[in-house]
């Protein structure tokens, strides 16, 4: 009799254990995913609205940011990687516009970045919660200092940041190129597989693999001198199914 009980109690105890366990790593949070993009906006023209490239109107007057898949009032920090400056704003409107631009921008915000509007070259960041960003001053407006303070941002530092070098954006993004990059791979062989069946398939003959280390092969397509001499690799590759493809300097 003793015996039974024990053994009933070593089962109990199991059970309780087992179902604590599975309750912890039920209840346990995953861990929240922050977008973050590089690639040409589109800069909006009331032309894009009356040919149906994009399906709502943008007050270019306004500091004016829409996206597809960030939603209404997601903060974000939208950055120009050539000159370093940025402006901190949110989603205003959830606009569709063709996949191989990562945004719709008005001409104000893209004044106030100095991009070059034959290569709108943008990152975009949404701001993550208790996260400190670096502004210039010059480049932060009222309605961002408003919807920074409403942001789940804890603190942000103005401050005076100097671009030393003297060039313009357009002078500094002639003197680079842009690469598509289309998937990094564990094994090179994987990389090689998938570059010979894009060859064929896309007729695209700069495609090349690049070796970051000894476990990382990154396919990409390029180089590109601007945007409109990627554009049809781009358009080429998404016809394959390859969307969201992120556009990086070329670092060579």
């Amino acid at each position: 009799m003793i015996l039974k009980k024990i053994t009933f109690c070593s089962i109990l105890f199991l059970f309780i254990n087992a179902c604590a366990e599975y309750n912890v790593i039920k209840n346990k949070k995953k861990e929240k995913i922050y977008y973050s993009s590089v690639g040409f906006t589109l800069i909006y023209d009331d032309k894009l609205f009356e040919n149906k490239t994009i399906n709502k109107k943008i007050n270019n007057e306004n500091i004016i940011f829409a996206h597809n898949i960030l939603k209404y009032n997601t903060p974000v920090k939208i950055i120009n990687p050539i000159n370093l400056k940025s402006v901190i704003t949110k989603v205003h409107k959830n606009v569709d516009y063709p996949k191989i631009f990562n945004s719709v921008i008005s001409k104000k915000i893209s004044d106030a970045l100095e991009l070059d509007s034959n290569n709108p070259y943008i990152e975009i960041i949404e701001i993550k919660k208790n996260k400190i960003f670096v502004a210039k001053k010059s480049n932060t407006f009222d309605e961002e200092k408003t919807v920074a303070g409403k942001a789940p941002v804890d603190t942000i530092v103005m401050d005076d940041l100097q671009v030393k070098n003297t060039n313009t954006s357009k002078e500094l993004i002639d003197k680079k190129s842009f690469i598509l990059v289309i998937n990094d791979f564990y094994y090179e062989k994987s990389a090689i597989s998938l570059k010979n069946e894009l060859i064929k398939k896309s007729k695209l003959d700069n495609i090349y693999i690049k070796k970051i280390n000894s476990k990382q092969f990154r396919l990409s397509v390029g180089p590109f001198q601007n945007f409109n001499a990627l554009k049809n690799s781009y358009i080429s590759l998404n016809n394959l199914g390859f969307e969201n493809l992120n556009i990086y300097i070329d670092s060579k």
